[in-house]
């Protein structure tokens, strides 16, 4: 490969889109990667206004996915894409990433992974056919202190771990949004583009991430209560869940998108023998230590506290503590790890361990696994639904 930044294709993420463009500024932080084709709206002429904003060659600016990843997979070695990113709703993210490994390109792809688990299981079995790699954007493991957290727990600083309580809470679906022209509120809500869960699938699966990438432990059984609060509204919009871990550690996970007022209030709390801690999305670069036995101690993320923090934590913070950092740079921390681990591969050499601490495959069937279960139990009249996977 030699000295480069890594070629990117984009399918989804054009002009009208949301988290496209999110993706783009993550991507292009730390000068690792550059778009240099897309397939960016399954509307022809968006696609190609999108294409000329962003400055693609013409030749290079396609209609549909297909086209783009069999006219790529043709090109020479030195100019086609590298990997490419899939930025479409939930029931469009299969065709695409499928077609994409088939034809030798590496995947980087937005949460859930697949509208089933049946398809998530595919792409792994494809991944593991293939040796290929893949990049799952559950964002919050990218926060440095979320990192920091996890170390903290993985040495053993807060003891066995006990308890786990992660809730996240948004108040934008709390009118029938869908019914008035809000694209997003449309396919969110729709079980055909979204799949069997609203609330649960889109914000839910962050929470549950989040409490398994922190703690350590895997959840094994839950009980689930869904609820529409929204009349006329086809999805959850709101839940709460009782969750046992391994390890016996139990937990509560509450998500909601009509808390009205909320923006993105993703909280965790995780307790063990010996203390606990706190970490909240809106105030990323603040984790509280809570100690039994001593005063609490808040840390703050920051390149200057490097003789304080795990290499994970450091590796993934950009400037000095007092400037802060937050959802683009965790953005970007997933795309840069991505990246300097997919060019080590190119390139023949080891990568190093905080480069490989992103999500893939198997935190996508996890996910897809927490949504089935997740509305399993909410249709059963047991108490406990053990996890099924």
């Amino acid at each position: 490969m030699g000295n480069r930044k890594l070629r990117m294709g984009m399918i989804g993420g054009g002009k009208d889109a949301f988290i496209g463009a999110i993706h783009r500024i993550a991507a292009n932080m730390d000068g690792q990667i550059e778009l240099v084709c897309g397939a960016l709206s399954i509307n022809e002429q968006i696609a190609i206004e999108s294409g000329e904003m962003l400055y693609l060659p013409k030749d290079r600016v396609y209609t549909n996915f297909q086209d783009m990843i069999t006219a790529e997979s043709k090109l020479p070695s030195d100019k086609r894409m590298d990997f490419v990113t899939i930025v479409t709703p939930n029931f469009a993210h299969f065709a695409p990433a499928m077609m994409a490994l088939e034809h030798g390109f590496n995947v980087v792809i937005e949460k859930p992974i697949t509208f089933t688990i049946e398809e998530a299981k595919q792409l792994k079995k494809k991944l593991d056919e293939t040796g290929l790699m893949l990049l799952l954007t559950h964002t919050y493991s990218g926060y440095p202190l979320v990192k920091e957290a996890r170390e903290l727990v993985k040495k053993g600083a807060f003891g066995k771990i006990r308890k786990i309580l992660v809730e996240y809470h948004q108040g934008w679906l709390s009118k029938l949004s869908e019914r008035e022209g809000n694209a997003q509120a449309a396919w969110r809500t729709d079980p055909t583009k979204s799949g069997k869960s609203g609330c649960m699938g889109d914000i839910g699966t962050h929470a549950a991430h989040l409490a398994e990438y922190i703690s350590g432990l895997k959840i094994t059984q839950l009980c689930a209560s869904l609820n529409i609060l929204v009349d006329g509204r086809l999805l959850d919009d709101d839940g709460a869940i009782l969750l046992r871990f391994e390890d016996k550690a139990t937990g509560v996970l509450s998500a909601s998108q009509v808390a009205a007022g909320e923006e993105n209030a993703l909280k965790i709390r995780v307790y063990g023998e010996l203390g606990g801690l706190e970490w909240a999305q809106q105030e990323p670069n603040t984790l509280t230590l809570k100690w039994l036995d001593k005063p609490a101690q808040t840390l703050r993320a920051g390149s200057n506290y490097g003789d304080r923090e795990s290499i994970y934590a450091t590796h993934n913070t950009r400037t000095p503590g007092g400037h802060p950092e937050g959802y683009l740079e965790a953005f970007g921390n997933l795309y840069r790890n991505f990246a300097l681990a997919l060019s080590a591969k190119l390139n023949n050499e080891v990568p190093k361990p905080e480069w490989l601490d992103f999500p893939g495959v198997e935190d996508g069937i996890r996910g897809m696994a927490f949504i089935e279960n997740v509305v399993a139990s909410n249709h059963s009249n047991e108490k406990w639904t053990d996890y099924v996977i």
